[in-house]
């Protein structure tokens, strides 16, 4: 269909002229210039002068609407949630914090999640009519094909509660539950210095990791259980009881949750931003404790990582979450054990960093999954049943 060829054409940036899309599609320029026009007036492609002009006409590109739709995002996290709505072309409108916890519940929390987005819509001038998209990232296992949580060791309530269908009754639009580690990958995908495949790490109250394979795609395994790594054994033989019911799991030893345990700086889950100021302040003035914890962590961290190392083969690895801001620390305990265990031939050419600070990988990877599904060959035929009139 050349209305579906046209699109995708802009949506992936392929082309944004009228001659660049019949010279990339092969479809005659009459027809080019007669679906342009039926999608501009449609609302979901516009058409704006980018110059002057020596001589003729200005030079004119097409790009995405920003009132074609919008996508919504949830990402949940153990003491909140992050909501944010952008256009289609990924450029952000809103965002804000829900503070309820998750230990509240699925209804509680999507809830109140349902009823601030639809907030941010209205303030925007959007109708929940216009969502075309939700997504939303779980701090847990996910069923991505049934859209749930699966038996997650820090959310009481969620297991099998069907978060899909329940926002799919509130916006009336496809939603999408992946893992909150997944996303973050797949922001992380987005930056400029990052190459294929790529592995994430995510250390906060538990530890998971997200794989994107060298063809930009995440890895989620047979049944959305790839990347649980916080319920491997730790390398120290620990007995200490892990929130699934198993002692010794290098989650138990090592995420941001158990270092400020350990160091009395957590006494809850709805406390952990103060207990990484005061941890943050620690490593700051140079407290023993604090930095044999942490370096502690990143040992149990790396031994797991080295072994991902020789699984995937990265080419860059990723630390994040609440424990990516010891950065220093983190960063050459990990290093250290990788390359210390790993052969040369898997890290002859691996990069070690850690998330941008201040940067929201797992809200412009849910983001950047919603378009690519959008302006997916189904997504498309979808999005243009949403504006039928032209």
């Amino acid at each position: 269909m050349a209305l579906r060829r046209i699109l995708g054409a802009v949506a992936s940036g392929e082309a944004t002229s009228r001659a660049e899309i019949a010279r990339r599609t092969s479809l005659a320029r009459s027809t080019v210039g007669q679906q342009v026009d039926q999608l501009l007036r449609r609302g979901i492609l516009e058409e704006t002068e980018v110059g002057a002009s020596v001589r003729g006409r200005p030079p004119k590109e097409l790009s995405i609407s920003p009132h074609a739709g919008t996508i919504a995002v949830a990402d949940v996290d153990v003491s909140e949630t992050r909501v944010v709505i952008a256009d289609l072309s990924r450029r952000i409108l809103a965002r804000d914090v829900v503070a309820v916890p998750v230990e509240a519940g699925p209804a509680q929390v999507l809830g109140a999640v349902t009823d601030r987005l639809g907030e941010l819509l209205r303030e925007h001038g959007r109708g929940r009519e216009s969502v075309r998209e939700v997504v939303v990232g779980l701090p847990g296992p996910v069923d991505f094909q049934h859209g749930c949580a699966v038996r997650p060791p820090i959310m009481p309530g969620w297991d099998a509660f069907g978060v899909g269908a329940y926002l799919r009754e509130r916006f009336h639009a496809p939603v999408v539950v992946d893992n909150d580690v997944n996303l973050m990958a797949l922001g992380e995908a987005e930056r400029h210095d990052v190459d294929p495949p790529l592995l994430v790490v995510k250390v906060g109250a538990g530890i998971g990791a997200g794989i994107i394979t060298a063809d930009s795609r995440v890895h989620r395994g047979a049944d959305g259980a790839a990347g649980d790594i916080g319920h491997l054994r730790a390398s120290s033989h620990s007995d200490a009881l892990c929130n699934c019911g198993k002692t010794g799991c290098v989650e138990a030893v090592a995420s941001h949750h158990a270092v400020l345990r350990d160091l009395g700086f957590h006494t809850g889950p709805g406390d952990a931003a103060a207990g990484s100021r005061l941890l943050a302040e620690a490593v700051a003035n140079g407290d023993p404790r604090a930095l044999y914890r942490i370096r502690q962590a990143a040992t149990e961290i790396g031994e797991v990582v080295a072994m991902l190392v020789h699984m995937y083969n990265p080419r860059t690895l990723v630390l994040g979450g609440p424990m990516s801001e010891q950065r220093d620390e983190l960063l050459s305990g990990v290093r250290a054990v990788v390359y210390q265990r790993a052969l040369p031939l898997a890290t002859r050419r691996l990069t070690i960093t850690t998330t941008d600070p201040g940067s929201e990988p797992g809200l412009t990877g849910a983001v950047a999954l919603a378009a690519r599904d959008i302006f997916s060959p189904d997504g498309i035929t979808r999005l243009l049943r949403s504006h039928p009139h032209g």
